[in-house]
């Protein structure tokens, strides 16, 4: 006897009335594929497909959300596999940016999402790059906050943070004992404050057993260290994507960001005609300014660049 088809659409998984009084979105559960993908979908008209970065999930864009509630637009915000309340495959190994890529690209497809602006911040950035690589006739436009979208041309020196996670032992207790990096989110913001006791508990929450954390681990480790590394090829693609792209493109930036904020120089030769926002916020922007993204968003989706 074979075992049933599963539903491509089912219900989300509950959430607790703290974090569902936070979180008052329309959810949807998408499980066409091996590994079942969380995301939100509110609203009806021009999609606007949010992508969050490590180690947050669709928790993260809230404020934007409630931003773009009165627009007329439709969004998609999804949990990447390993995060939020997406499936999370405990190898290490699985993660790759292609991986993260073909599984957004798999819900667009049975969403039949068409016209779309991406919108992507931290990992995000590349995978929704990616993902419109491979489904270049789906997006019309584009919105790239605190991101890096450019492979790599020599060998580079990580941050202590990356260079964390490829040491034996220590990144297993960090990462997956600790639950690092969700304890310290705050030190990456211009306003540390901005992520306070609620929005920990948040990021934290969907990680609470030790064997649900690996994507935080794999993400980390699937920074480029230089041409040769597993993850430059497919950056390459990306960065190819983004130099093809002639839709309207904005870039909101939080100049403060202890780690990607001065990526904003390659971000601008690679859209040269891109509109800028700096802003004073840090890395998670979406938490300090989601009033300058919502705007940004907007801006796109009436095709203005």
């Amino acid at each position: 006897m074979t075992e049933p088809m599963p539903l491509p659409f089912t219900d989300p998984p509950p959430l607790p009335d703290w974090l569902l009084k936070a979180f008052p979105f329309r959810r949807r559960v998408y499980g066409g594929g091996r590994w079942p993908m969380h995301f939100v979908d509110e609203g009806q008209g021009p999609v606007i497909l949010l992508q969050h970065g490590n180690p947050t999930w669709s928790f993260l864009w809230r404020k934007v959300i409630r931003l773009l509630a009165d627009a007329n637009v439709r969004v998609i915000a999804p949990d990447m596999v390993g995060l939020g309340l997406s499936a999370k495959p405990r190898e290490v190994g699985l993660h790759s940016l292609r991986f993260h890529a073909l599984n957004l690209s798999r819900l667009v497809q049975a969403l039949d999402l068409n016209a779309i602006t991406i919108v992507g911040q931290d990992w995000g950035g590349p995978i929704v790059g990616l993902m419109a690589h491979y489904n270049p006739d789906r997006v019309t436009g584009a919105v790239f906050g605190n991101t890096a979208l450019s492979a790599p041309y020599k060998k580079r020196r990580l941050s202590t943070f990356h260079r964390l996670a490829h040491l034996p032992l220590v990144s297993d207790l960090l990462f997956r004992g600790l639950n690092f990096p969700v304890p310290v989110l705050h030190r990456a913001q211009g306003n540390p404050a901005s992520i306070g006791s609620l929005e920990r508990r948040a990021y934290g929450w969907p990680l609470k057993a030790f064997r649900d954390r690996a994507a935080p681990l794999a993400l980390a480790r699937m920074v480029p260290t230089g041409p040769q590394h597993p993850t430059s090829p497919y950056m390459r693609k990306v960065q190819s994507w983004g130099k093809a792209f002639r839709g309207p493109v904005r870039l909101v930036w939080g100049l403060k960001d202890p780690i990607l904020g001065r990526a904003l120089k390659n971000m601008r030769g690679l859209f040269p005609e891109a509109l800028v926002t700096e802003t004073q916020a840090g890395h998670f922007l979406q938490e300090e300014v989601p009033g300058a993204l919502a705007e940004a968003i907007l801006a796109v989706v009436k095709g203005r660049s």
